[in-house]
């Protein structure tokens, strides 16, 4: 009866290797790289040589060809290390995924060699100053001229912008509303591409996020994916897969605090004997270790569900990932508590995931949109 529920030797392979990685190249260093704002793009790259740049994208593109399942593990086991770098490779992957899966052959030829073995990193570009939630409402322009489209408007909060080299965006060629919207492969140096300045977050200071300003930049034609109009629809399936991946960050930050706090609270001394000794620890480390697993087995299914194009995937990518979001903050502030006042020093690797592990449940679309997702798909029924 547990076979259905137990991974392969493949995904076990595959979540050790990410394992080892963590283990070696980002765990030792993401305190430093958090305090220092240090952008780690060569650990990163190091990250391509597993494949993990190209999790989903075809063998044929150069790609490792794997489902939704195997990308979440590869997710929660590098955020054991650090929740910000693995979710920096999330969205890459994001991005050589919609232009894989959704690009003519002459884009894939002339983007994925460099995407796949991350010599060149990709943003995924979305959310604007005016459109988060409501993306279907986004602004930025691509006026057709000729072989090409004249791009002007902003994007807000992209992960990447300014150091990344290519840049996945969402865009309206047409009319309001989501029928109106492609999605164009622009390069760094294109003319009338500019940044905005690093913003200052409460998080993920692992990487840069800043603005993205177009100013009647010049794109190619042969550069948008897919048709015009189908904009929204690849933006909406590529989210159903970042959500997965930011729940399962989510959940290897909370792995990791879990078992920072075991380790704190045998060690820990207080009234004569240790902090684990009392009913009042052990229930909340229990509470803890529940509700992770209970976020964990959503998070498998709805990733297979994912991978096997069900037709409720979207219902439960959203599901999973407002659990896990929601029950990963909650472990981690639960860790912190019982750290007490260590658990608030910098000293600690606690207090770096509480901020890192806040932004989940805001990205990939609010948990409250999840909630209305979900409200959603059950009423139609």
């Amino acid at each position: 009866m547990t076979d259905q529920f137990e991974l392969t030797e493949d995904q076990i392979a595959i979540q050790d290797a990410a394992r080892k990685f963590t283990a070696d190249r980002i765990t030792p260093f993401a305190a430093e790289w958090d305090e220092k704002h240090i952008f780690p793009r060569d650990t990163i790259k190091e990250a391509a040589d597993l494949g993990f740049a190209a999790i989903y994208v075809s063998e044929e593109s150069g790609g490792i060809g794997l489902g939704r399942l195997e990308a979440a593990l590869i997710m929660e086991a590098m955020a054991y290390g650090c929740p910000s770098t693995s979710a920096f490779i999330s969205i890459h992957n994001m991005a050589a995924w919609m232009i894989d899966t959704f690009g003519s052959e002459d884009l894939k030829s002339r983007y994925l060699p460099d995407l796949v073995t991350m010599d060149k990193i990709a943003s995924y570009c979305l959310t604007e100053p005016g459109s988060g939630s409501d993306a279907a409402a986004l602004k930025t322009k691509a006026v057709l001229d000729g072989d090409h489209y004249i791009v002007n408007g902003s994007k807000q909060f992209i992960s990447g912008a300014g150091a990344n080299d290519v840049y996945v965006t969402m865009v309206r060629t047409g009319e309001d509303g989501p029928k109106g919207i492609s999605c164009l492969v622009v390069d760094k140096d294109t003319p009338g591409v500019s940044f905005g300045a690093n913003e200052k977050k409460l998080g993920w200071h692992s990487q840069p996020t800043a603005q993205v300003i177009f100013d009647n930049a010049r794109v190619p034609v042969a550069n948008r994916v897919g048709a015009e109009g189908d904009g929204f629809r690849f933006a909406m399936m590529g989210l159903d897969g970042g959500r997965l991946n930011i729940g399962a960050c989510s959940l290897g930050g909370a792995q990791r605090c879990l078992d920072e706090a075991i380790a704190y609270t045998n060690d820990r001394k207080q009234f004569g004997k240790r902090i684990s000794d009392f009913q009042n620890t052990q229930f909340m480390l229990a509470d803890m270790a529940t509700d992770l697993e209970a976020a964990r087995a959503l998070l498998y299914l709805a990733a297979a569900k994912v991978s096997a194009n069900a037709p409720d995937k979207t219902k439960f990518a959203a599901m999973a990932k407002r659990l896990s979001t929601d029950s990963g903050s909650k472990i981690v502030n639960d860790a912190l508590q019982l750290f007490g006042g260590y658990g608030y020093l910098q000293d600690y690797p606690i207090e770096r995931f509480w901020r890192d592990l806040r932004v989940h449940s805001i990205l990939e679309g609010t948990n409250q949109v999840m909630r209305m997702i979900v409200a959603r798909e059950m009423l139609r029924q």
